[in-house]
């Protein structure tokens, strides 16, 4: 399956790059920007992903693939029998390259930077629209990073990019590696590697404080720092925990179904070891869930044995008046041993909403008076989003078993107050992991040296509770 090209947009809509369409007219690309800009223009905040493109002149109908990063939008057309979760994983690994290059991506970076630009669209994408060189290791051989590229050419004059391409230079040239995903010749004076278990819990609650849908989706972000070529084996206590698991391409698959497993060489640097998802029965998992975003049409009691119990207890008691209404949100943390840090919840007020009054404190806290403390005493706060017509409230740290509330009022210019039925709740919880994954150990071999190592476990939240 071949995607046609990629076209990047501003936070205007006017295209600053694209890549060589060969294949099609030189309004194919032009239809694409303009389907995506009408869309916009009728409903910029609720645009589908993927928006139908008529037929014009000789070309058929066709599909656009779109995603927003920052203040650019990256395009994909595609035509014919093509996925488009294919557009949608080369337009997110073009993301990671660019983030990986410049740090911040915006349009400004991309603008100051084109001739590196066009050249990873180049490597990335060949002319009959198949991803080629995607690894950023081997991209480094070939583009260089634009912050290495001026130091070099400052100290060694204008053809330093010539004699690196051409393989005389620094690295031994492009490909020059056996191992695609990493470089040959590395040396480090302290070898290190760490492993940050990375897992975002994504549930929606009933208004009896009952989860409908729970679940955990995790990543194994890795961080090598390691001489030569290591080869690394990795253990966990409790593997049978992982499923649907998604790896990268320097892991050994064989051994992982064998032994569960991770057996790799790593590449050189920041990268994603695994993808999974974290089941407490995964003996039937692959019959019960198809992913995260996909809906359950037929939910049975084995579905609820898969839920992760949510960290803390939400109870929003919203009475609504003619013009506002009153509300009194009280949050408990259930964790007994740790913190819940960054919690965010937001509540849309509707339409006309405002003239907030709120007071958040500390439930059963009180001062050498008796009285309760305030929000601005222990760090909690809350703001009204005049423009999106939300109420925000931030808790920095929620100790453990802590009891938080917010309580006040608004009012509504429209006769009935519409607000949304359900509060979006974000978190953090650091040094824990939801599915308790724990590794056993890790060995490496191939080299003399024995690396630090490093592993900790970090979870987020994305909780719908509603009303």
């Amino acid at each position: 399956m071949a995607l046609d090209g990629l076209i990047i947009l501003d936070n205007t809509g006017r295209p600053i790059i694209q890549s060589g369409f060969r294949s099609t007219s030189p309004t194919y690309p032009l239809l694409h920007i303009d389907a995506l800009n009408n869309a916009l223009a009728k409903s910029p905040e609720s645009v589908d992903p993927v928006i139908y493109v008529p037929p014009y002149g000789s070309a058929g109908a066709t599909a656009c693939c779109h995603v927003q990063c920052g203040d650019i939008r990256l395009l994909c057309p595609v035509s014919g029998d093509v996925d488009p979760l294919v557009a949608f994983a080369f337009l997110q690994t073009f993301i990671d390259i660019l983030n990986e290059y410049f740090g911040n991506v915006s349009a400004a970076t991309l603008k100051d930077n084109f001739d590196v630009v066009y050249q990873l669209l180049e490597e990335t994408l060949d002319s009959g629209g198949h991803p080629l060189t995607t690894s950023s290791n081997a991209l480094r051989d070939i583009v260089l990073p634009p912050s290495l590229l001026s130091k070099l050419l400052s100290v060694a004059g204008a053809n330093i990019n010539t004699t690196i391409n051409s393989g005389s230079g620094l690295g031994g040239g492009p490909f020059s590696s056996p191992i695609p995903w990493r470089k040959a010749g590395l040396r480090y004076t302290s070898n290190e590697i760490y492993f940050d278990m990375v897992e975002e819990l994504r549930a929606i609650v009933n208004k009896h404080g009952t989860p409908l849908v729970s679940g955990v989706w995790g990543k194994i972000e890795t961080n090598a720092k390691l001489s030569g070529t290591p080869d690394c084996l990795l253990t966990f206590t409790n593997p049978r925990v992982l499923a649907d698991c998604a790896f990268h391409p320097c892991v050994r698959l064989k051994r992982w179904t064998q032994d569960k497993a991770l057996s790799f060489v790593p590449p050189d640097g920041h990268f994603v070891l695994a993808d999974y998802r974290y089941s407490s029965n995964p003996s039937s998992a692959s019959a019960r869930f198809v992913g995260p975003g996909a809906a359950v049409t037929s939910p049975s009691l084995t579905v609820s044995k898969d839920n992760v119990p949510i960290p803390f207890v939400l109870k929003p008691v919203i009475e609504l008046e003619e013009h506002g209404g009153n509300f009194d949100v009280a949050l408990t943390s259930r964790l007994t041993t740790r913190a819940i840090e960054h919690l965010v919840v937001e509540l849309y007020l509707g339409e006309g909403a405002g003239g907030i009054k709120c007071v958040a404190a500390r439930g059963g806290a009180a001062d050498r008076y008796g009285r309760g403390l305030e929000g601005n005493a222990i760090g909690a706060s809350w703001a009204f989003d005049s423009n999106q017509k939300i109420l925000r409230w931030e808790i920095p740290s929620v100790p453990a078993s802590s009891t938080w509330n917010l309580r006040g009022s608004f009012t509504t210019s429209v006769h009935t107050p519409r607000p949304s039925h359900a509060l979006k709740i974000n978190f953090e919880i650091q040094s824990h992991t939801f599915s308790a994954l724990k590794v056993e150990k890790l060995n490496v071999t191939g080299e003399v040296y024995k690396p630090y190592k490093g592993v900790r476990g970090r979870s987020i939240g994305n909780v719908e509770w509603r009303w």
